[in-house]
């Protein structure tokens, strides 16, 4: 499946011109590539790390999944760094705490006008609903936030009604 995210409305950074994001279920878990549409030089990528779990890596270039479920839902970061991040959540931004709920970063490819991240993740079980969202920070420290949808009038992934796509 396909998918295509929208940068929030007053993003100050030129860049990227476009994020795209590639989804396929396979069974308990999703393979998520993330592509984005530009010269990659403008943003600025994490250093590379061993891969493993890691907080806080929305504060810099991160691609980002949320899946809705019978029991809350779970946010996803994947770092082009190789570090991962996943939370569970009982309602909207409510009971927050590290999820069981796994993810691999597989690591970046690209060419002169495009990079890709590629990752998976472990579905919840009773998955049914998906948020994508990526927040991109350029090499001169300006922030843009992509997403589905932005339904309030902040950059919000947890919003429900982000989560936009019925998982196959």
């Amino acid at each position: 499946m396909h998918a295509t995210l929208i940068p929030f409305p007053d993003a100050v950074a030129e860049y990227p011109k476009a994020i795209s994001v590639e989804f396929e279920r396979e069974g308990v878990s999703l393979w998520l590539r993330f592509i984005v549409d530009d010269n990659p030089d403008f943003i600025a990528w994490p250093d590379d790390a061993p891969p493993g779990r890691a907080d806080q890596l929305w504060k810099h270039t991160c691609f980002e999944a949320f899946v809705g479920a019978d029991d809350g839902y779970r946010e996803f970061n994947l770092s082009p760094s190789g570090l991962w991040a996943s939370y569970r959540f009982d309602d909207y931004r409510v009971g927050m705490r590290e999820a069981g709920e796994v993810a691999v970063v597989a690591g970046l490819d690209g060419g002169s006008d495009y990079v890709a991240l590629e990752g998976r993740i472990e579905l919840p079980i009773g998955a049914r609903r998906l948020g994508l969202s990526a927040v991109i920070e350029t090499v001169d420290g300006a922030k843009t936030y992509w997403a589905l949808a932005h339904p309030s009038d902040k950059p919000d992934f947890h919003h429900p009604d982000s989560f936009t796509l019925d998982l196959p």
